[in-house]
């Protein structure tokens, strides 16, 4: 066994080291991620050298920690949906589909133009009804868990290029860019570590939902490695939600973008803004490991983000500071990190953030760990009406056992019923039954 395998003693991909409370500062390394690649012939890589993705998936379901995280997830998943809320109980009434209006015909043409080409048996595996529940059976992970619509590396380049300009019609161009980078990053990362069959830039799964349509609902899903949309148009609105967005490197010696540079010095900007009664307020842990987080806080998986796969009805208490603490300056920085998360096109990214505005008083803005980007950190924006959150973590494909900005999670939820559009949904329905 080698030195990397030894120390990673939760399984072969998962140390104890990153829930483990530690009471010394994790100071990031200015050293490269290149500092912490696996070496080729250790046994965790060659072991899995060669699979395609269903014979890792079947190698690493062979680990007891994650079948018994696999068997967690399948009993969220099994749950009827209520949506992420902050004690428990939906707050209604806070989401309001506008009346008469038409959605952008663009992802609709995209979608028909993706049916055109495809066999009858393609269709099959494609296309779901909208109430259908394979919409919460996404995940992150590079191994598979549910089998949903279209493996991309499985089609012609025709076929994925025609799912790729459906994801392009419904992002915004910068939405749609950051989404293909954090698709071609997990291809890099298979370059890496030398797994090309487990990790490549198409090793995803897209679906569709419903009839596309400009003028009735639909929706479609793409997931795989670091990268998870759901999208659904409604009533004249584009929900983008759940979304996670990841990579490891997220930062590759200009080889390649940074994924969340500028979104991390937006955040930091707005933590050190802070006076010294707004700073007790919003850094709720001294760092991302602080040994006060109290017991079920850390996850081996997850760290600290909450939002992640399954987690649909996850209760998120409100923490941080109260965004009607913030100045005007301060809440124009926060909002500009929210701006940032959102992967719509105009004009639906200004309604979302107007519906943000309008909850301004009731917005939180958490930090954990040190506010000037010295020392990997965690934040999350929570209010009614959005959950954005970004954290660093520990390696998984590199041998980082503390968490470094190179490997970042990020997610973004709707709380209080409205992933998958399905407060929308509800009232459209509703008033379609009229």
């Amino acid at each position: 066994m080698s030195e990397h395998s030894s120390h990673n003693d939760i399984d072969d991909f998962f140390s104890s080291d990153r829930v483990a409370g530690r009471d010394e500062a994790i100071e990031l390394s200015s050293k490269s991620y290149r500092e912490h690649l696996i070496e080729h012939d250790d046994p965790m890589l060659v072991d899995v050298r060669g699979m395609d993705y269903e014979q890792f998936a079947d190698d690493r379901y062979q680990a007891p920690f994650l079948r018994d995280l696999l068997e967690y997830w399948r009993g969220l998943y099994d749950e009827p949906f209520v949506g992420i809320t902050s004690d428990g109980e939906r707050q209604e009434g806070v989401y309001s589909l506008p009346a008469g209006v038409s959605s952008d015909p663009a992802p609709a043409a995209a979608a028909s133009a993706l049916l055109d080409l495809l066999t009858p048996h393609q269709r099959a595996k494609l296309c779901y009804p909208l109430d259908a529940a394979q919409w919460r059976g996404w995940s992150n992970p590079e191994f598979v868990f549910f089998r949903i619509g279209l493996r991309l590396e499985e089609q012609s380049d025709a076929v994925v290029h025609a799912a790729l300009a459906v994801i392009e019609a419904s992002l915004s161009p910068d939405g749609y860019a950051r989404v293909v980078e954090a698709m071609a990053l997990n291809g890099y990362l298979g370059e890496l570590v030398d797994l090309p069959t487990i990790m490549n830039d198409r090793s995803y799964w897209f679906a569709l939902y419903g009839t596309p349509s400009a003028d009735e609902p639909w929706g479609w899903q793409l997931f795989g490695h670091h990268v998870a949309l759901n999208f659904v148009s409604v009533g004249g609105r584009h929900v983008i939600a759940p979304v996670f967005l990841g990579a490891e490197p997220a930062l590759s010696d200009d080889e390649r973008p940074p994924l969340f540079d500028a979104r991390e010095q937006l955040a930091i900007e707005l933590a050190e803004s802070f006076d010294e009664t707004q700073r007790a307020e919003a850094v709720v842990f001294a760092s991302v490991l602080d040994p006060a987080m109290p017991e079920g806080r850390l996850h081996p998986a997850d760290e600290r983000h909450v939002a992640g796969a399954f987690r649909d009805n996850r209760v998120v208490p409100y923490e941080g500071i109260r965004a009607s603490a913030l100045d005007d300056a301060q809440w124009s920085l926060l909002r500009r990190v929210v701006e940032d998360f959102l992967l719509l096109t105009e004009p639906q990214r200004a309604q979302a953030l107007a519906d943000v505005d309008a909850h301004r008083d009731e917005t939180y803005f958490s930090w954990y760990g040190a506010t000037d980007g010295s020392q990997p950190f965690y934040f999350r924006i929570q209010s009614p009406v959005i959950l954005a959150e970004l954290d660093h973590h520990a390696g998984v494909w590199l041998n980082n056992r503390l968490p470094a900005r190179f490997h970042v999670h990020t997610t973004l939820r709707l709380p209080n019923g409205n992933d998958y559009a399905k407060a929308y949904l509800a009232q459209w329905a509703a008033r379609s039954a009229r």
